[in-house]
């Protein structure tokens, strides 16, 4: 029997170069098999819970399904648990808003009621949604589910062209885009790396959660938590889609399989549970007292401003002549001016497309912006820009990422690129497939 010190001599240089890793694991499970055959003396073969769940949960036909239920229960469990929560903060800053509006500086008093409380403090009934989510991923990622996931999703990936380790990154994507695209340096194989870090921004990231939110419960009320599940569940099937594409036209690299170890599964605690909960939130809160804090500032600014100075009408303000010079390229998509400007602001943080509607509406007198929506836009163009959201150009830190990454500006650009074209035409797409329902 060869000595586990042998074990990279035994290897031909040929196959290192095809697979080192998997190669290393066979030989080194091999190696175990032998003294295992010649130490252990099995005795009866008995079930325990972990081999029961794993037959039902890793089972070739249901193991997609019963991950795809998973994944809904959880958005509308979120969705649900979240509503009054949210109305409390809600009913907080308009309270705190009525004193601020009678300042006597009338200015000061705008930037405080329409700006500041309009912009971050809507931003924040947003929280409840996000905690609750980051706390129903870290239930599923303590008790073993979510390495059971990306097993079942081994499978699917393979067949469209996906590394099998690209699941880890396109995971970490729901979080945080940056974190995916980083990720994706665990990846094997240059073009499966470049394949990865390219889609991991068309995940449903944290930051565009708010505006899946405020968009289903303005339009869909009655379904919101499935229309947030069914943004999620696009944002796989285009990653999927588009990394398809390029394994075809780009990058021509075969993707090798996963190989991970399936622990036990756990029952989580309270503690952990809630403490991977606050840890991840806390960085929404951050930026929510950061940056978003500086942009609500900024456009406010833009929006109570104009070549006339302060207290134009929105309409000649210089926000209005940010969006109204665009706005031409969108008019097939149906989006007003006051959108197009929220959509420009969300390349820097998505969160603040949702905080520049709240503060131009307030400026322009419009009432809540869940009643200005719906006076704005159709139900069918309100889908269009939830897709399009989806799957436009990532935050500036996204971008900053994917040049760390790649180490080249041709890269970057393709990628931004290459999602404002994808975003526009599945958007269109929708207006299009929607008006012939409508029709």
């Amino acid at each position: 029997m060869r000595e586990p010190q042998d074990l990279e001599e035994s290897i031909e240089e040929d196959e290192i170069q095809s697979d080192p890793q998997l190669i290393l694991a066979d030989k080194r499970y091999e190696i175990i098999g032998n003294i295992l055959c010649e130490t252990y003396e099995p005795g009866q073969a008995k079930w325990i819970l972990s081999d029961m769940l794993d037959r039902v949960l890793l089972h070739k036909y249901l193991g997609l399904p019963i991950f795809l239920v998973t994944m809904w229960a959880m958005f509308h469990f979120t969705f649900q648990i979240s509503l009054v929560f949210m109305e409390m903060i809600t009913q907080f800053f308009l309270w705190l808003g009525t004193y601020t509006s009678q300042i006597p500086v009338p200015w000061l008093a705008s930037l405080l009621t329409d700006g500041i409380l309009s912009g971050v403090g809507f931003i924040l009934t947003f929280v409840p949604p996000i905690f609750f989510l980051y706390l129903a991923i870290s239930v599923l990622e303590d008790t073993g589910y979510l390495s059971r996931a990306a097993f079942v999703m081994d499978r699917l990936m393979m067949r469209m062209g996906l590394h099998g380790r690209s699941f880890i990154p396109l995971l970490l994507g729901f979080g945080c885009s940056v974190a995916a695209v980083m990720a994706s340096r665990t990846v094997d194989g240059r073009s499966n790396r470049l394949t990865t870090l390219l889609v991991s921004p068309l995940m449903s990231c944290a930051g565009r959660l708010p505006i899946y939110i405020l968009i289903a419960g303005v339009f869909f009320p009655s379904y919101a938590g499935t229309v947030v599940f069914l943004m999620y569940l696009l944002g796989i099937v285009m990653a999927v889609i588009v990394s398809l594409i390029f394994k075809r036209v780009l990058f021509r690299e075969e993707s090798s399989s996963l190989l991970m170890e399936l622990s036990q599964y756990q029952i989580p605690t309270v503690h952990g549970s809630f403490r991977h909960m606050w840890d991840r939130g806390l960085i929404f809160l951050k930026t929510a007292g950061t940056y978003l804090l500086i942009g609500s500032i900024i456009m406010w600014i833009l929006s109570s401003f104009g070549p006339a100075g302060y207290g134009v009408p929105i309409d000649a303000s210089f926000a209005s002549y940010l969006g109204k010079f665009i706005q031409p390229l969108f008019t097939p998509l149906g989006f007003s001016w006051q959108i197009v400007t929220a959509l420009i602001f969300g390349f820097i943080a998505k969160e603040a497309v949702v905080q520049t509607l709240s503060i131009i509406y307030a400026v322009e007198g419009m009432g809540s912006l869940t009643t200005a929506l719906a006076a704005s836009i159709a139900p069918i163009n309100a889908v269009a820009m939830l897709v399009f959201v989806l799957l436009y150009v990532p935050c500036l830190a996204t971008v900053g990422a994917i040049r760390k990454e790649t180490g080249s500006w041709k890269w970057t650009a393709f990628s931004i690129m290459y999602q404002l074209i994808l975003a526009y035409l599945v958007a269109m797409g929708v207006i299009v497939i929607g008006g012939l329902f409508l029709a």
